[in-house]
C-alpha cells in the first residue's frame, strides 16, 4: 500500500474510531430526528452505544497498523453499509423516521465506503489476509 494511502487509512480509522467512541451519544441527544428511532428506546440506545464505542476502541487500535487488522476494517466497512441499508429501508417505510436520511444513514454509508476503498488489499508480505 502506498504510504499516502496508508496514512489516509490510518487517519480515517482514528477519526471514525473516536467518533464512534465519543460522537454517537451527543448526536443521539442533540439531533434525535437523524440519530434516534421514535418512540425513544433507551435499551436499544444503550446497546448500540456499547457496540459502537467498542468498535471505536478497536478502530483506534487498528489505526496503528492497519495491515494487522484488515478483517476488523472490512467488518467495520461492511457492517456500516449493511446498517445504513437496513435503516434506509426502515426510514423509507416509516415516514416519521425520514430524518435518518440526513443523519445516520448517509454517515454510515460514507464510513463504510471510505473504509472499503482504503482497506489494505493484502498483508505486507503479499498474501491475502
Amino acid at each position: 500500500m502506498p504510504d499516502q494511502s496508508n496514512q489516509a487509512l490510518r487517519t480515517a480509522l482514528l477519526v471514525f474510531g473516536l467518533v464512534f467512541i465519543f460522537g454517537v451519544w451527543p448526536l443521539m441527544m442533540f439531533w434525535p430526528a437523524g440519530w434516534q428511532w421514535q418512540p425513544n428506546q433507551p435499551e436499544y440506545e444503550q446497546m448500540i452505544l456499547g457496540v459502537y464505542a467498542t468498535l471505536g476502541v478497536f478502530l483506534v487500535i487498528a489505526s496503528r497498523n492497519p495491515f494487522q487488522h484488515r478483517s476488523l476494517i472490512l467488518f467495520a466497512a461492511w457492517s456500516s453499509l449493511v446498517h445504513a441499508g437496513i435503516m434506509a429501508v426502515q426510514a423509507f417505510r416509516d415516514t416519521a423516521e425520514r430524518g435518518h436520511f440526513l443523519g445516520d444513514v448517509p454517515v454510515l454509508a460514507i464510513v463504510g465506503a471510505i473504509l472499503l476503498v482504503l482497506a489494505p488489499k493484502s498483508n505486507p508480505t503479499g498474501g491475502a489476509i
